[in-house]
């Protein structure tokens, strides 16, 4: 397979960017697209050239970190996946495939396609943790009784990986999603009520002077997660928050 591919070249932070053409050959199908991109950079290497930098990880869709906007999409033409769980089948000989990082103003370039995506690590540590009784013997976990289907959507939140699609994905830049799963994995469980007031209210207040931008509600967040994270949650934080602000 031959491709055409248009990628973004950043020195850092402070430096222009552009766009860089390379053309590629020898691209199988049961590559991934990172694997692809490996290939190119051998090549770079070979000839002289810097390697172009990606962030990537783990590589079977579980850190979150392979994060790029491919064709204008966040993670490319599939859904449900990231990047590294992307394959080369999914394109044709002879495409051109435009290869950015996230495009956000939370999230500025480091280098090439790596983004500085630590504000999700600041709203997550002004959420704080949850009181729990260390003295004595453990706490058997069986013993608060959770109706599974409050389980489930507890668990379902909490399967958000932080990978900042919902943002590259959004009109606004917005990380309602990602603020809200987060808030939702301890609202929606009897051990996470005792901060709950300062949670929400706390992790609110740090996402929004991470400059993030507002939720109008397209929907294109939900549309591109990987995880699937509902928009459920949106609402389920904008309640907490309600209800927070009115005890306060």
């Amino acid at each position: 397979m031959k491709l055409h591919l248009k990628i973004w070249r950043q020195k850092d932070a402070n430096s222009k960017g552009q766009m860089v053409d390379y053309p590629l050959n020898g691209v199988e199908e049961d590559m991934s697209f990172l694997e692809m991109l490996d290939v190119l950079n051998e090549q770079l290497i070979s000839k002289g050239e810097e390697p172009i930098e990606f962030d990537h990880d783990c590589r079977e869709g579980i850190c979150g970190t392979c994060s790029l906007m491919i064709n204008g999409r966040a993670h490319g033409p599939d859904t449900r996946i990231t990047v590294c769980q992307l394959h080369m089948r999914s394109f044709n000989d002879g495409d051109e495939i435009v290869i950015e990082p996230w495009r956000a103003k939370a999230f500025p370039v480091i280098k090439d396609l790596i983004v500085d995506r630590t504000a999700f690590d600041r709203i997550q540590q002004a959420g704080g943790y949850i009181s729990v009784n260390t003295s004595g013997n453990p706490v058997d976990a069986n013993a608060i009784p959770i109706e599974k289907d409050v389980a489930d959507q507890a668990f379902n939140a909490a399967t958000c990986i932080g990978c900042g699609a919902c943002v590259a994905a959004c009109k606004n830049a917005s990380a309602m999603l990602f603020t809200s799963a987060k808030v939702s994995q301890f609202a929606l469980l009897p051990q996470g009520q005792v901060e709950a007031t300062e949670r929400v209210q706390n992790m609110v207040r740090q996402m929004d002077l991470e400059g993030f931008g507002n939720c109008t509600n397209t929907g294109a967040c939900e549309v591109e997660c990987p995880k699937g994270i509902s928009l459920e949650n949106i609402a389920r934080m904008n309640r907490e928050y309600l209800n927070a602000a009115v005890k306060a």
